[in-house]
């Protein structure tokens, strides 16, 4: 079972393990079929407490099980019924607590009974972390160790001083045993702290999981980090919100990309940068990957590379390709696409309402009539400038008319090219506002408490900060106005920074749950409000804006 969020990176040395053995009737699980319960709680290898208690199941006790166990009916006729013993052990277990962990061999079995009990007789059950012995053990010992992984057999190859008699609390004793030893065993392969025992039994290389301990000493904040060849070259960047456990999850069963896997086994070391905030970690991901073109990296690779739609002047107006775009084209043009083929699509399905190009007729309903030049440069400004109507709305008319013709491909396919072309419209219209704007902070809650800030130049992350829970957020954007960096305007898209960590940023400070603090000039003072207000209008989106068509956008391609 996945450990809690609140649990992740938590080392073994810090978690009470509460572990549990039953004897039942040998029926179905429920409410009427345990007759035992034992637990111990252990923590660093000592024993904390112990709970034993025979249980009334309130039906019989068949004769096999009482000669498997020694209970007999007589022996549960005055004990507690199966609700009272059950709240007893949830009370005493502590199941809820973090940094605890519920233990059993042939957890299954043990924890089936316990949670069907519990939602027969209507008592909650806090789904705890729960970690299988038996699993543990197969993982720890191969069958040229051990014959077999029963509980009996366990206890006596590790020494305990206990051994299992089908009485719960000797057996619950004989389980910590098997649990220590078997812990220890696995220390060796990388297995010391609790998510990993989430993937302990998986088989991962042992070298590979063995490098987790790369992790150690990491701090459980925001930052980026890079896996380290032995000749010092950065094979691969990631970004995280806490850098100690998400580090540690690649050494799991977790991590299942084959590149990942064979580039885990030739790191020697990994290197962090902490961070204030996870969308600083994230932008400066974008920005290592951008500088060192790492060999694992697949995505956010050349991001000044992707191409844009925009439209070329002349007497005849047509739509060309860029990678170089001015600052002060990008409110006429759509962008960026992640490839070439897209970006062929979008401007097809453009052109084809445009009437920019020569058509072969097919399927030509709901297509706009040929125009004069200056009308079709005017149209396809609009379009390129955030009325996506233009394009869209003659578009799905076409698709309409040709799906009712039963003409199913050909309606997918001009379906497929106008999302290209929606698609890129929305990225532009994110971009534009930051790309316009000198400066601005925005703020969004922490979960636990107080605020995260980040400053944003000419469409450039140029500072983060937090603040604690129940302080005045107001000194902290001062400090970070004063302290952000200096970022001049820049000439094209792409020079100030990526066009990627623009859109980035425009999730962050432009969709629910952020608020705008300053917008404007770096220095409030100095700004005009005739200039203020040209801002805050750049910070809207057009009536025809591509986030109309969510049908066609969330479509399968």
């Amino acid at each position: 079972m996945q450990p809690a969020f609140e649990q992740m990176g938590l080392a073994l040395s810090e978690v009470s393990f509460v572990v549990v053995d039953l004897e039942t009737t040998g029926g179905a699980p429920g409410a009427h079929a345990i007759t035992e319960i034992g637990a111990v709680r252990v923590r660093a290898g000592q024993v904390l407490s112990e709970m034993g208690t025979l249980v009334n199941p309130g039906a019989v006790i068949p004769p096999q099980i009482t000669l498997l166990t020694g209970i007999t009916n007589a022996m549960v006729a005055g004990a507690p019924m199966v609700a009272q013993a059950l709240e007893r052990f949830l009370g005493w277990a502590g199941l809820d607590e973090p940094g605890t962990v519920l233990v059993a061999h042939n957890a299954r079995f043990d924890v089936g009974h316990l949670r069907a009990a519990a939602r027969e007789l209507g008592l909650r059950w806090p789904e705890p972390v729960v970690v299988d012995t038996l699993a543990l053990a197969r993982r720890a010992w191969s069958r040229a160790e051990v014959p077999n992984h029963r509980l009996a057999t366990l206890s006596s190859f590790v020494g305990s001083p206990t051994r299992p008699t089908h009485r719960a609390l000797d057996d619950a004793r004989a389980t910590v045993d098997v649990l220590h030893a078997a812990l220890e065993e696995l220390a060796t392969l990388g297995v010391t702290h609790v998510e990993d025992l989430a993937t302990a039994s998986d088989p991962v290389p042992a070298a590979r999981r063995a490098k987790s301990r790369l992790a150690d000493g990491l701090p459980s904040t925001p930052g980026v980090y890079e896996f380290v060849s032995s000749t010092g070259e950065v094979l691969y960047v990631g970004s995280a919100v806490d850098l100690r456990r998400r580090v540690r999850s690649y050494f799991t069963a977790a991590e299942r990309r084959t590149r990942v896997a064979q580039m885990l086994d030739t790191t020697v070391d990994v290197r962090v940068i902490p961070t204030p905030t996870e969308v600083e970690a994230r932008v400066r991901e974008l920005r290592l990957i951008d500088e060192l073109d790492p060999v694992v990296n697949r995505h956010s690779r050349h991001p000044r590379r992707r191409p844009w739609l925009r439209l070329a002047g002349g007497a005849q107006p047509r739509l060309v390709s860029t990678t170089l775009l001015g600052t002060e084209e990008v409110s006429c043009a759509v962008g960026p696409f992640a490839s070439r083929s897209a970006l062929r699509d979008a401007q097809r399905a453009a052109e084809s309402v445009l009437r920019l190009r020569s058509w072969d007729g097919h399927g030509a309903a709901g297509l706009a009539p040929q125009q004069e030049p200056a009308q079709q440069a005017e149209l396809a400004r609009r379009a390129l400038s955030g009325e996506c109507d233009v394009v869209a709305a003659p578009l799905l008319e076409r698709v309409a008319a040709l799906a009712a013709a039963e003409r199913f491909e050909e309606a997918g396919l001009w379906t497929a090219r106008l999302r290209s072309f929606l698609e890129a419209s929305r990225r532009a219209e994110a971009v534009r506002p930051l790309l316009a704007c000198p400066h601005l902070v925005a703020a969004r809650r922490r979960e636990g408490g107080g605020w995260e800030l980040v400053a944003v130049r000419w469409g450039r992350l140029a500072g983060s900060a937090v603040t604690p829970p129940g302080a005045d957020p107001r000194p902290a954007v001062t400090a970070l106005r004063s302290t952000a960096q200096a970022v001049q305007r820049p000439e094209r898209v792409g020079q100030a920074t990526s066009v990627e960590e623009t859109l980035l940023l425009a999730e962050w400070v432009l969709e629910d749950g952020a608020r705008l603090v300053e917008v404007g000039a770096e220095d409030p003072a100095a700004e005009a409000v005739g200039a203020q207000m040209d801002v805050c209008a750049a910070l809207t989106w057009p009536v025809g804006a591509a986030a109309r068509h969510q049908r066609v956008l969330r479509a399968e391609g």
